[in-house]
């Protein structure tokens, strides 16, 4: 039983060990199925889904990509899972919490960042001042583009997390009311569930989407 509405997203289940941390990877388990299943609807949605990745990627990060679009669609794929598998029952959402979403945007612009400063110095320091700032501005510029850079991996973090949160616990707010709601209310927050539930699918798809993408913007910058 809930103590609060917040008690969905603890990761604890019990004292000794905690088996809701599983749930993100076992999406591992779900990723190659072209080596042991024969094709078919879902395979072609998958490679489709992977072909326009990688164009698109290709596109932002231009001819210097070398392998990193390869990254991208993994990242894009393995939160696509853990966010889908987060909206089924019992089922432990990790995407909700800073640790899981941190572990990801953290590595990935700090490496981003050591890689920019040592083999492109002066492409780093040119993007601190944007072409045609007065001299006046600049370092004012320098300072602002210094702390944009700096909350980028907690941007992304957070902005994946929050969005998993609202969603989750509009949903854990009506299946409560439904236990107690009479006959002729329930059919309307059934049908509401009904639409969050597609409501949330399509954010777990575009939140997926919008981490792979900027990290492939930040990442085009120090290319």
């Amino acid at each position: 039983m809930m103590t609060n509405l917040f008690s969905t997203f603890d990761p604890a289940t019990s004292t000794f060990s905690s088996m809701n941390w599983i749930s993100t990877i076992t999406c591992f388990l779900l990723i190659p199925l072209t080596y042991w299943m024969l094709p078919n609807r879902l395979n072609t949605l998958f490679n489709l889904l992977i072909s326009k990745l990688n164009e698109e990627f290709k596109t932002l990060m231009g001819p210097n990509s070398k392998g990193m679009t390869l990254m991208m669609i993994s990242l894009f794929m393995f939160i696509l899972i853990n966010n889908i598998m987060g909206l089924l029952p019992y089922i432990f959402t990790s995407s909700s919490h800073m640790v899981f979403t941190m572990t990801m945007a953290l590595p990935l612009w700090l490496s981003l960042m050591i890689f920019g400063w040592i083999n492109h110095t002066n492409h780093m320091f040119a993007h601190l001042i944007p072409i045609g700032t007065p001299a006046p501005l600049m370092p004012f510029m320098v300072l602002i583009e210094t702390i944009s850079n700096l909350i980028r991996p907690g941007s992304l973090a957070v902005r994946l997390t929050a969005n998993m949160i609202a969603g989750h616990l509009l949903m854990s707010l009506l299946g409560n009311n439904a236990t107690n709601a009479n006959l002729i209310i329930l059919p309307l927050i059934i049908s509401i569930q009904i639409m969050l539930m597609l409501f949330e699918s399509a954010v777990s798809l575009i939140q997926s989407y919008v981490f792979s993408v900027l990290s492939t913007l930040y990442s085009s910058e120090v290319m």
